[in-house]
């Protein structure tokens, strides 16, 4: 086979020959919406009473901002972060809830938060700052998990778990068992749990060396691990003494030792002063990908708060917040693999500009939905906006660009026989037979475009898989309906027993229930 046929078949199956990772093949690229951002704005017509103030307050009147987001029915779910105008913070913050089909437009909006401090046994962690800054993910057996700030003057990281998105129970601080309750008091926040995307836009928590893993962390990024998603452990690093989180945390004693690092702040460039978790890392097929939020070092003591350019990055504002991505091992989530060396997502707008912090863009969603990938940030501290990433499969993987022209997804998605079919062609058509007979001159590359066809044949036998497995539910609901049809029959045939009739055929039919029911129950 000739290499200028090789190439082509490369191209098809989008698999990259490099030597290593580099920015221009494992980032994601996202456009922001100019028309439309931003897509949420605060509030100040829905008032509610608050039951720690024991009064009526404009909950979203100040600011929305920092927002998390889940596919749920097909439609995205946002859950922001929003604030009033009252008391010694000027600005307690709870969590409201809004609704899109579209991912851009959010038309359905709950008047009344769905989280917020409360007389419960968590509220003096979080009163008076609130609940703030929520990152959300599914469990694999149902269910939401969610991870929150809880700010009283000490940031602690939180988590709560919900059934439904609407009804949340709490369940404290993270760390709040770990090494004795050690990290009590410790300055914690932003947790960011490994997810393994889905097909139908859903992330799950998924486990790693059979067990869950979380970035968190303000300034740098550490790591933890959970075995319910509920209490978590920071993994220790091989540094001695104390932690607290950021170095001008001085309220309250800590007696926590330090975690391990796995991300640092870098001088000179955008991520310079501290790097903080964005949206839930993704587990794809190159890696763990892990979009985070960094903020260039201010200096107010330099003249005109201008940055040396050692210690900055002199093209972004003394104290932007803006993001980059780093690149993680599957195998290891500790291990860093790559990372951006410039920003990727910055402000740029008025909006993103000017607001109650300024020169701010804050990323914490990310969802699939219609065969996009929407990036929810908030903007400014004041607004919310999203940008639009394109030509990445489900699973966030780069697609190429003959199934970026076929609509497979939607069509796995409805278990559509002919996508099985169509599949079957594509691989056909991007991998000939002849393959298998190419030269060891070639054999780096025959390496690559087998490993293609694995993955695509494994794609196959998970949609057989599913295909299966929605046959025996089908089965299975037909069995039950059997059994009840059968035992109607058996409550008539015994009234009828009463009535001193059909004693053998009601000893049939309890013979026929029986064997029914034991059918069921091999299914």
């Amino acid at each position: 086979l000739l290499c200028s046929e090789i190439i082509p078949i490369l191209f098809v199956l989008g698999i990259l020959v490099t030597n290593g990772v580099d920015d221009s093949d494992w980032q994601m690229e996202f456009e922001k919406l100019e028309k439309d951002n931003p897509i949420l704005h605060p509030l100040a017509t829905t008032p509610w009473f608050c039951p720690v103030r024991q009064e009526e307050v404009l909950w979203e009147e100040k600011d929305v901002f920092n927002p998390a987001a889940v596919v749920k029915d097909g439609k995205v779910h946002l859950i922001y972060r929003a604030e009033d105008k009252v008391g010694a913070l000027a600005g307690t913050s709870r969590l409201g809830l809004a609704i899109s089909e579209d991912g851009i437009h959010f038309n359905e909006r709950r008047r009344t938060p769905i989280f917020y401090p409360d007389h419960d046994e968590y509220n003096h962690f979080e009163w008076e700052g609130g609940c703030e800054d929520p990152r959300v993910i599914e469990r694999e057996d149902g269910g939401y998990i969610m991870t929150y700030t809880s700010y009283d003057g000490t940031a602690r990281l939180c988590v709560a778990s919900s059934p439904d998105l609407l009804t949340w129970k709490k369940h404290g601080p993270a760390f709040g068992e770990a090494f004795g309750k050690a990290y009590i008091n410790a300055w914690t926040k932003s947790g960011s749990i490994v997810v393994e995307p889905l097909i139908d836009g859903r992330l799950v928590a998924k486990r790693i060396n059979g067990t869950y893993w979380m970035y968190w962390g303000e300034n740098h990024i550490y790591i933890a691990t959970s075995e319910d998603l509920i209490h978590w452990s920071p993994m220790l690093g091989d540094d001695k003494g104390f932690y607290r989180g950021r170095p001008d945390h001085e309220d309250l004693p800590v007696y926590a030792m330090k975690p391990k690092s796995v991300l640092r702040p870098r001088k000179g460039k955008f991520d310079s002063n501290l790097v903080e978790p964005g949206p839930p890392a993704l587990l794809r097929d190159d890696g763990i990908l892990f979009i985070y939020n960094a903020r260039n070092t201010p200096c107010p003591d330099e003249p005109g708060h201008v940055c040396p350019k050692h210690i900055a990055d002199p093209k972004l504002a003394p104290g932007t917040y803006s993001a980059g991505q780093a690149l993680f091992s599957r195998d290891d989530p500790t291990k860093l693999i790559a990372r951006s060396s410039d920003t990727f997502f910055k402000p740029t707008a008025d909006f993103e500009i000017t607001g109650q912090v300024g020169n701010v863009c804050f990323l914490e969603g990310l969802v699939y939905l219609k065969r996009n990938w929407y990036l929810y940030y908030g903007t400014a501290d004041s607004k919310i906006a999203v940008a639009i990433a394109t030509k990445y499969n489900y699973k966030g993987n780069l697609r190429h660009e003959e199934v970026l022209n076929t609509p497979v997804e939607e069509e796995i998605e409805e278990g559509d026989e002919m996508a099985k079919r169509k599949r079957e062609e594509l691989e056909e058509r991007a991998v000939p037979r002849e393959i298998t007979t190419v030269g060891v001159e070639t054999a780096g590359l025959v390496g690559d475009v087998e490993e293609g066809v694995e993955v695509i044949q494994e794609n196959n036998r998970e949609r057989e898989e599913e295909r299966e497995s929605r046959e025996r539910e089908r089965k299975k609901e037909g069995s039950e309906e059997k059994v009840k049809e059968k035992e109607k029959k058996r409550e008539k045939r015994l009234r009828e027993e009463e009535e001193g009739e059909g004693e053998e055929d009601i000893k049939a039919s309890e013979e026929e229930t029986m064997a029914l029911e034991k059918e069921f129950e091999e299914m």
